[in-house]
Formats: C-alpha cells, structure tokens, sequence
C-alpha cells in the first residue's frame, strides 16, 4: 500500500530553482478542508472551538490561516504567547497549557484576556501573585492508571507528569471558587496518536462523569470541557484514518447521555489537536546525495534529523515516497540517512522502496505536525525553509532556511565569532 503526495515531482522540480531542498512544504487546501471538517463534527455543540496546538506547527502564516476559519489557539510558552499575542488573538480565543510554568507567563497570558489552564494545584499561589484570580479558570485532570479501550491499552496516564489528581482537581476547583472564580474549565489528555473513533468519546465520559461530581460537590459553574489532542493519524499506510464526523458523533451522544439530564447542555465543548490539524498536510521534501554499500545499503539525504527527529527520537514511522518513482516496484531495501554523527539519524531502516539514484527527491509524509517544530542545531546543522504550497497552486515562502549568521545570533554580546 501507498499514501500519495499533495505535490508532484513537477512541482519540486521547479520549486527548488528558487528554494533548495530540504524544506517543508504545507498543502494549505488540505489542512483548510480539514479544519473546516472539524468544526462541521462538532456543530452540534454551540460553544465548540478548536484550539489549534502552536507548539505541532508553531508557524504565524499557517495559524493565521486557522484563525480564518474560527480556531484558537492552544499555547504553552511565552513565545508562542507572542504568537497569539502579533496574530490578535485575543481572550477566549487563547487556552494557555503550561506546567512547571515559567515566572511571568501567566502574568502575559492574563493581559492578553486568556484561558489559564493549570496543570497543578501549587500553581494556584503562583497564577495569584501574577496576575490575581482570573474569573475563568481551567483545571487540568490526571485519572491514573491506565486508559483503554476496547481493543486494548491506549495508554497510561499514571506515569504522566501532566494533570491533577480527582481528589487535587475537587480541591482546586474549590480553593478557586473561594477566591472569586466564576467560570470553570476542565482539561484532560489520557493518550497520544490514537487511530480509532472511540477515544474521543471515552475521555470524553470520564471528564463528563468528573463534571458533574465536580459541579456537585464543589459548586462550580463549568463552562466549558477540554477535550484536548491525542486524536492521531495513520503514520502507516495500512492504517485506517480517524473518521471525525464519526468521532463527533460519539462525543454527541455521550454528552447528551450525561451532561444533557444534569441540565449541563449549555456546557461548551473545546479540542486541540495539533497533530490531525496538520500532520498529513506537511512533507519534508529532501535529495538523495549519496550512497553508501557496506553492511546495509545505504541512502543519505540532505536532511537529517535536525529537520525531522520523530523517527530518531522515537523510532517513528513516516512513509516514503521517491518522487517520480510512486508505480516503481519496491525491491530495494534501504536505510535513508542524515548527515549527523548519530546513529539513530536515520528516516527509514529496512525500508523497501524502488531502486534511489542520485539527485531523486525523496518525500517523507506526514510531517506538518511535530515535524520543523522539533528540529534542532546538533551538528550545527541548520532549520530548513517552511513553503506553502497555496490553494491557487503557487508556493510562498513562510519560513526562510536559517543561516549561519542565525547560529550564532547568540553569540552577538561579544566579537569572538565576527
């Protein structure tokens, strides 16, 4: 089986003539549709938004785009505060999901009118002497244990470093209520890249059970609940994609079999999903430029993982296209390599794939999320170009490639690298 590219090996050709590889490009229809998609799932709940994760694809051309269609945006540094902050997103338009949170950044997230969503309940005392008591305030849950569903382990909260306990989040919400909170919000991811329509709808009964135990017992005035990410994509072609008109569905009927009696139907549904946002809508495009037969045969690229660790970082899957080469038969078994001295800076390993010569533009799929955001300098290698590839079919430049003089920006206190 095949996944196949948004961009054609036309397209790269004349493409590089202005921008040489490696870049990332993005398919701007693609994600637009798909955005577009998302809140058509979720329609039947007044409230909805999707607050779009910064951090998978922290790019202000690309979030300028989502906010066109109605998302906000999901921010967990100051940094990306100031890219909500130059877009003009303003108030609840802002989630704000920190932990071990720096000093200064509630204080900034507060001025600009948004949602602090706290991670802990010490960070009550912190979020005061910044910025006051906010009269919205988030609360970020932890179950423990193990998630599952019903083919299996999703995941195990228990050993996640993220969220509150039952008992923590019972006595924040009523630490916060003292102290003159009126709104209240409620936030939980419990699993990571699931590819199957039932997660939603599962974390979605355990935050709406804790709801209403907590609207009982607390008297909080909830407004509003988290769903957050964890809705995945099919990095390999064999898998099936999530059906979001599926997913929002099933979130539907549990909302109506336990919020709806409690008279909680006005409560407003949110979701952040960096990864099915974008992840199948960016490519990292790069260039065989040498081979190498030893005990494996070899196929190094231009890119390493500096443009992309997912696969060194966690042994990742992302499927391969030889561009040009998508009906060629795959009798070639192949390690793709970078040029950094790690080991483990590799795209594929034993990756059967048609015959690679040298200069075939190599793409690697699914790369629009957690892709250019997680790159690094090791090596002193340098971050690649971002390009949109646009609705109209022509490319712009929204991220140049770095340069030297980047590097060593740092350095700019003293003359020792002038």
């Amino acid at each position: 089986m095949n996944k196949k590219p948004f961009i054609t090996l036309d397209q790269v050709k004349e493409i590089e003539k202005k921008y040489p590889t490696p870049f990332h490009i993005y398919d701007e229809k693609g994600f637009m549709d798909n955005a577009k998609k998302v809140n058509e799932a979720f329609s039947w709940n007044k409230g909805f938004r999707e607050y779009f994760a910064v951090k998978a694809t922290p790019n202000p051309f690309i979030i300028r785009k989502l906010k066109e269609v109605g998302c906000g945006v999901d921010c967990s540094s100051y940094t990306e505060l100031m890219i909500a902050d130059k877009l003009g997103f303003r108030g609840d338009e802002i989630m704000f999901s920190s932990n071990e949170t720096p000093k200064g950044e509630f204080a900034y997230c507060n001025n600009l009118g948004g949602i602090i969503n706290l991670d802990d309940i010490t960070l009550i005392e912190q979020m005061e002497e910044e910025c006051g008591i906010p009269e919205t305030v988030s609360c970020r849950y932890n179950p423990g244990g193990v998630f599952e569903v019903c083919n299996g382990i999703m995941d195990n909260p228990g050993e996640a470093k993220y969220g509150m306990t039952p008992e923590q989040i019972t006595e924040a919400f009523r630490i916060l209520k003292a102290k003159g909170v009126k709104r209240f919000g409620i936030h939980a991811f419990l699993a990571s890249n699931t590819v199957t329509n039932e997660y939603y709808p599962m974390l979605a009964k355990t935050i709406f059970e804790l709801a209403v135990q907590l609207k009982k017992e607390t008297g909080a005035d909830i407004r509003f609940i988290n769903l957050s990410g964890g809705v995945g994509i099919p990095y390999t072609p064999e898998q099936t994609p999530n059906d979001i008109m599926a997913i929002g569905e099933g979130v539907r009927k549990v909302y109506e079999e336990i919020l709806t009696p409690e008279g909680m139907d006005n409560v407003a549904i949110y979701t952040e999903m960096g990864r099915f946002m974008m992840g199948p809508y960016g490519a990292l495009i790069t260039k065989a430029v040498h081979e190498k037969h030893t005990y494996k045969d070899y196929i190094g690229v231009d890119a390493c993982a500096a443009n992309l660790m997912r696969p060194a970082m966690y042994g990742a899957y992302h499927h391969i296209t030889i561009l040009g080469k998508e009906e060629a038969v795959c009798d070639h078994i192949y390690d793709i390599v970078g040029s950094l001295c790690e080991n483990n800076d590799k795209f594929a390993i034993d990756r059967n794939l048609p015959e690679i010569a040298m200069g075939d533009f190599i793409y690697i799929h699914d790369a629009g999320a957690h892709g250019f955001s997680m790159g690094y300098n090791y090596n002193g290698r340098l971050r690649s170009a971002e390009l949109l590839l646009k609705e109209d079919g022509t490319v712009e430049l929204i991220r140049r490639a770095e340069t030297p003089k980047d590097y060593f920006a740092t350095f700019d206190f003293c003359d020792i690298m002038k």
